[in-house]
């Protein structure tokens, strides 16, 4: 069974819709900008990939996460044509941290902070007469596991539409942990590089339509979504459980590893991550040809953690639409792990894609995988 996708919308650093993400990643500009959230003389890392929606450097806002989930959910059901009454629409939101940043705010600053407004279903109901709604805070795969659950609900008749959301506005005490686990100080997020050396928070919104048939435009199908849960390491990765979730993806879509054109990686920067994931594909593409094109668009976007995977598969969906895979940015001297793989450098690259693979990878070994097909 496929699950159409029939409205997309999402928001970045770099931009405030599909269309603009897609078009800078393509056009590769350095897009890291001077911490602003907070006080940036505390913490090591000095630079971050925020929205900028701020009235000034160091002033926060409570709800931010909030308000770009229900723009995203607003411009996508918009584009399917479900209008605004979402009654009887469920709405999955994928996220990290939640309203965390808000009770930060609300510690710290006395910010006005409703306990009702914490839950993302508040909003949603108050916008769209949404009924249900439910929120699933699985790291940085959440929003993939929504997307999963998604396709089960249809599949099980529970529904004929459900819109997946994800979400996260960086919060402190996240940015401050990353500042202190990490070994080195990473100046910008640079995946597969030689030079890389952790992780830094991006922010944002991305939400997509999905339907058992679609009235509106399908952009493309979900053929399938893989999910597990190692429990190998707090936070590191395990290469056989990543490798079990790509294999299962394969499984649930109906697809060989030869017969992926793009792989939307997970890459957030960290040499662990970066070296399990170059490893695992290495062997899961071993004698597929030439193998797939790859990128990475976290070295733009940054870590825009619970939402990031549904980020990479709204790109996904564009790149296969264009016929252009971005460039990682900043790749220039590839780890040892990813000799032989199609990562894509230096300028975007052209090339016939109809099978996307998309990868999210979060911190106790929270794997998902989806496979996503272009519309001929």
């Amino acid at each position: 069974m496929t699950w159409d996708i029939t409205g997309m919308a999402a928001i970045a650093n770099i931009g405030a819709t599909p269309e603009e993400i897609f078009d800078a990643l393509c056009a590769g500009q350095e897009s890291r900008t001077p911490l602003k959230a907070f006080d940036p003389a505390k913490y090591r890392a000095a630079y971050a990939y925020e929205i900028d929606d701020r009235p000034e450097a160091g002033v926060d806002l409570p709800g931010r996460a909030t308000r770009w989930l229900t723009t995203v959910v607003r411009q996508a059901a918009a584009e399917a044509g479900l209008g605004e009454d979402l009654a009887q629409v469920p709405v999955l939101v994928g996220t990290t941290m939640r309203e965390q940043r808000s009770l930060e705010l609300w510690w710290r600053d006395g910010a006005q902070v409703a306990v009702d407004d914490l839950h993302f279903g508040t909003a949603l109901k108050a916008e769209f007469g949404a009924c249900t709604t439910y929120t699933f805070a699985n790291a940085c795969s959440a929003s993939l596991y929504a997307l999963g659950m998604a396709t089960d609900m249809i599949d099980l008749g529970l529904a004929d539409t459900v819109i997946v959301a994800g979400t996260d506005a960086a919060t402190e005490s996240g940015f401050g942990t990353l500042d202190r686990v990490q070994n080195d100080l990473p100046d910008a997020l640079r995946p597969f590089d030689a030079t890389h050396k952790g992780m830094l928070m991006g922010e944002g919104a991305a939400a997509v339509v999905v339907q058992r048939t679609g009235t509106g435009p399908v952009h493309a199908r979900v053929r399938g979504v893989s999910m597990n849960c190692d429990g190998h390491h707090a936070t590191a990765p395990d290469p056989d459980g990543i490798t079990r979730a790509v294999r299962d993806a394969y499984a649930r879509a109906g697809v060989r590893a030869g017969d992926i054109d793009l792989v939307m990686l997970h890459g957030s920067g960290t040499p662990l991550n970066d070296k399990t994931e170059s490893s695992v594909l290495r062997h899961v593409f071993q004698g597929a040809g030439a193998g797939p094109r790859m990128t990475a668009i976290k070295a733009m976007t940054g870590h825009t953690m619970g939402g990031s995977g549904l980020l990479s598969l709204v790109m996904a969906v564009l790149a296969m639409k264009s016929g252009t895979v971005p460039p990682v940015l900043g790749l220039a001297d590839p780890i040892p792990e990813a000799a032989g793989l199609g990562l894509v450098q230096g300028r975007p690259t052209t090339a016939d894609l109809r099978l996307a693979q998309v990868h999210a990878f979060g911190f106790g070994g929270i794997n998902a995988v989806a496979i996503v097909e272009a519309i001929r």
